[in-house]
């Protein structure tokens, strides 16, 4: 076995096929450096997995960020986005407002304004423009509930009080793009695919390093290095208490008529960063409405993942998904939240019912920075997760940026930045699960038990 020290393992084995794992698998078998090196992933369904959170309808591509380093990677994503990774309606650059409820701002000691000013700072300092869209500039003020409503055809509400649109950012069919992805690390001839659930991984507590990973059926899969890329499921594998912890997400999908597909299509996304509530621009005459919110906690006991011969077991949030449960829909008090954002947004459709709904699961941490590290404890270890609900617009270059870190290796400023945040923590949180402190809507602490059992 290698060492975390050895640039240049024999075999890598990647676990799970999301964009952290699939994008860094690529992004490896590109390097001529691995040119010998076997790479494998393995996802426990057949490709793309449909609870996965990057296999859905649409994803937002945006580079409005208050941390000025993801506003810079998305800039970087976004002129791939706009040549072949785009192709064949992958991504569509409609624009992306970002409103605020004034009376709710304030009684936050106006956060979300504040945030916004931020955003719209990064913006200008990556080049964009700031004024009105009848001057012709990349971000549009937006200074009242009419101007809101005047944007969007269709819309006969307003996504909130007051804020702005930036018409460079869009939206991405994300399966389209997850299997565009995965054509091209096909296409490379270097990396395989086998689909088979892992039951742990190999710890050799002798040298303390992971030597692969053991799955349900018995057998074992060994490799010089493994690369944990399980999303919200990580902490099932290794123990993340109080570093991250997975959170649900409600999704919420109606049918809409062709005329209203004709007229919805073009519109910004509507994103209210008072409350996480959002509308994505139509596809295929279904229209998306979902939160990105603190979430639900789904707590197990669970044996300790990495000492399981102790007979020790731990609390983690795990998802829950339409996979361990056909008939899983979401919780009331998530479809009354979407139902609010549509009567807000467009009234006319409010009454219409769910065609769908589906829990999303995040891999959340204390501030929304990802993880992707080297474990501090077991070597020959790498732990890409923590995607906090928004790792999915950077799939043009995210891999080659964890690559970096694999390599150990460091390009530019950006990615010495990046890196920094990515960093495992020096000390985990107090509390075992994460609650991040990232801005997100909806309430903090609920349980995903407790509000199916609302009725």
């Amino acid at each position: 076995m290698g060492s975390i020290e050895d640039p240049v393992p024999s075999s890598i084995l990647i676990i799970g096929s999301g964009v952290f794992g699939l994008s860094t698998a690529y992004a490896l078998a590109q390097r001529p450096s691995y040119a010998h090196t076997t790479i494998t992933v393995l996802d426990r369904s057949t490709f793309p997995a449909p609870d996965a959170a990057s296999i859905d309808a649409s994803r937002i591509v945006r580079a409005d960020y208050s941390d000025y380093y993801y506003s810079a990677l998305c800039i970087e994503a976004q002129k791939l986005w706009r040549q072949e990774w785009g192709a064949e309606g992958r991504y569509h650059e409609n624009g992306l407002v970002i409103a605020v409820n004034s009376a709710e701002d304030a009684e936050a000691g106006g956060k979300r304004e504040e945030m916004q000013r931020e955003m719209m700072a990064n913006l200008k300092r990556l080049g964009l423009s700031i004024g009105k869209r009848k001057d012709g500039a990349d971000v549009s003020l937006l200074e009242n509930r009419e101007a809101m409503i005047r944007i969007a055809d269709g819309f006969d509400g307003a996504a909130g009080d007051a804020g702005y649109c930036n018409w460079t950012s869009g939206w991405a069919d994300a399966e389209a793009a997850m299997k565009y992805l995965e054509k091209l690390a096909r296409a490379t001839g270097r990396v395989e695919f086998k689909n088979a659930e892992v039951e742990s991984l190999l710890f050799d507590h002798s040298s303390s390093t992971v030597k692969g990973a053991k799955l349900k059926d018995g057998s074992k899969i060994e490799a010089d290095l493994v690369i944990l890329a399980a999303g919200a499921w990580t902490p099932k594998y290794i123990d993340l208490r109080g570093v991250a912890s997975a959170s649900g997400q409600v999704l919420a999908y109606l049918d809409i008529t062709a005329e209203e597909q004709a007229q919805l299509e073009n519109n910004p996304t509507m994103l209210n960063g008072s409350n996480g509530m959002f509308i994505i621009p139509p596809r295929d005459q279904v229209l998306k409405v979902a939160r990105h919110g603190y979430g639900y906690a789904n707590f197990r006991s669970i044996p300790h993942p990495e000492h399981p011969e102790s007979g020790a077991e731990i609390e983690v949030s795990l998802p829950w998904t339409k996979m361990d449960d056909p008939h899983l829909s979401i919780p009331k008090e998530g479809s009354d939240a979407c139902r609010d954002f549509l009567a807000q947004c467009i009234p006319h459709m409010a009454e219409r019912p769910w065609s769908y709904t589906r829990i999303c699961w995040y891999s959340d941490t204390p501030k929304g920075d990802w993880l992707v590290d080297y474990h501090p404890k077991w070597k020959n270890l790498v732990v890409a997760t923590g995607g906090s609900g928004h790792a999915y617009k950077f799939l043009p270059v995210v891999g080659e940026r964890i690559a970096d870190v694999v390599v150990r290796e460091t390009r530019d400023d950006l990615g010495k930045a990046l890196h920094e945040k990515w960093r495992w923590p020096k000390e985990r949180c107090s509390s075992d699960h994460i609650w991040t402190n990232d801005w997100r809507g909806g309430r903090k602490g609920m349980l995903l038990d407790e509000e199916l059992a609302r009725k």
